[in-house]
């Protein structure tokens, strides 16, 4: 049994060892794996995964993929053919074999994110079920190699809302990729649960006495906030359900944070913000598209040819044509991502240093772009209210006050966002667990206790 933390931005797994949660080593990756995906076409994805998949699984998936795996064979063939290697790869490698040819390949970072998107059409379904089987199928093997047993249980992280728009109904379908995925790689017993309240569990096996705890995760993908009564006496019960005092989230979380870097500290030296010949301003539409890499509708207008056509005449249109011409650049060699992550690389920096200088040199010679924390805060500015708001949220569904606000996910190292958490919260006790593994530790712990 194991607990699985599928995150938007790494993919962890915990085993129970000695009493206490022990993080897997996962060959080539650490502890954890970043959930990042890139195949040399998208179209082999469905091929890969149905020759990982355990053989009394294999020819129900051919079935039902039947159209999908001829048309991957053939791209298999031309691949074999231009003497391209065919095979996945995942995490850190995912990302470098991206940012080498970011023109060629299918490069997804953090698909996580997009499960519950609005408006999905049952391809595009099928499509992210093959790519989360394919994350959790790498992620899988590796912790049975590493174990040398094999693994049939597990609980799986949610967050309290995948989306923010239809809320239950975006929910039910990322859980129902999520579970099918999960079935379909091999595990026989799957329980999900509350991010922040598996971060909670985790936190609850350090305390002394009973306390309400205001817990607050924020991951890649979502900010999810749960107030909980804990107690070490509690630590052995089977239904915590009464021990739930309030829950909140919404899909606002580190990629968010990269996305709004990008926009207001990036953006502007590729003309955002400049002027058209005519007088008027850029249109603001083209780089707020091109910084959405969380947005399948703004990156497929982003890439289109239509968009294509039009930045071509924007460049001629431009009282700054260079400027644009870099933006006609992320276009044609489809840099989004690696903006982006320039701008994550920023906010990391930024938590140990009050400026950082950004590289672009992949869009121009010598281009460099400086950041500083106020221009993450000011960036931010909305998504940090809107992180404020889910916490009193949570608190007032509980209808009492947190003794302590616990604070775990990766982008809780920032030191702007404990400022804003700090201000909300003055007379409650702050802890700052770790930043990546308390959810998957907790995730553990609660697998431990229904499976045994």
């Amino acid at each position: 049994m194991i607990g699985f933390d599928y995150g938007t931005s790494n993919c962890a797994v915990g085993v129970m060892s000695g009493g206490s949660p022990q993080l897997v080593e996962l060959n080539g990756h650490g502890r954890y794996m970043l959930s990042s995906l890139y195949a040399p076409a998208r179209e082999v994805i469905v091929n890969w995964l149905h020759q990982q998949l355990p053989i009394e699984a294999q020819q129900p998936f051919a079935l039902n993929r039947q159209a999908q795996l001829v048309k991957g064979q053939s791209v298999l063939r031309e691949l074999k053919q231009d003497g391209i290697a065919s095979d996945l790869s995942f995490g850190r490698l995912a990302l470098e074999s991206y940012l080498e040819e970011p023109e060629e390949g299918y490069y997804i970072k953090s698909p996580k994110s997009f499960l519950g998107a609005s408006g999905l059409i049952p391809s595009q379904i099928a499509l992210f079920e093959d790519i989360v089987a394919a994350m959790m199928a790498q992620v899988k093997h590796l912790t049975e190699q590493k174990l040398q047993r094999q693994v049939t249980s597990t609980v799986i992280g949610k967050p309290i809302n995948f989306q923010g728009v239809n809320g239950n109904k975006s929910n039910e379908q990322a859980l129902s990729i999520l579970t099918n995925a999960a079935k379909r790689v091999g595990f026989k017993q799957i329980e999900f649960l509350y991010e922040p309240v598996a971060a909670g569990f985790e936190f609850e096996a350090t305390l002394q006495r009973e306390t309400k705890v205001l817990v607050v995760d924020i991951g890649g993908g979502t900010t999810d906030c749960s107030m909980m009564l804990m107690s070490p006496e509690f630590i052995d019960c089977n239904d915590r359900q009464q021990h739930m005092l309030g829950h909140a989230g919404k899909r606002i979380g580190g990629n968010d944070f990269d996305i709004r870097l990008a926009l207001k500290g990036i953006m502007p030296s590729l003309g955002m913000d400049r002027l058209l010949k005519t007088g008027k301003p850029m249109p603001a539409n083209c780089y707020a598209d091109a910084s959405a890499i969380n947005n399948i509708v703004a990156q497929t207008e982003f890439y289109s040819p239509t968009n294509g056509r039009f930045l071509t005449q924007l460049v001629r249109d431009a009282q700054d044509p260079e400027l644009a011409a870099r933006l006609l650049k992320v276009h044609n060699d489809k840099l989004t991502y690696q903006l982006v992550n320039c701008a994550e690389q920023a906010k990391i920096a930024l938590s140990a240093d009050n400026e950082h200088s950004i590289n672009l040199d992949f869009l121009d010679a010598g281009l460099e772009v400086a950041v500083s924390r106020a221009t993450l805060r000011n960036a931010n500015e909305h998504i940090l209210l809107g992180v404020a708001k889910l916490m009193h949220e949570a608190v007032a569904q509980a209808q009492c006050q947190p003794d302590v606000v616990f604070v775990t996910g990766g982008t809780a190292q920032s030191p702007v966002l404990r400022a804003v958490i700090e201000s909300q919260f003055k007379d409650c006790k702050l802890v700052v667990g770790d930043h990546f593994g308390s959810v998957t530790a907790g995730l553990t712990r609660w697998a431990q206790r229904i499976y045994s």
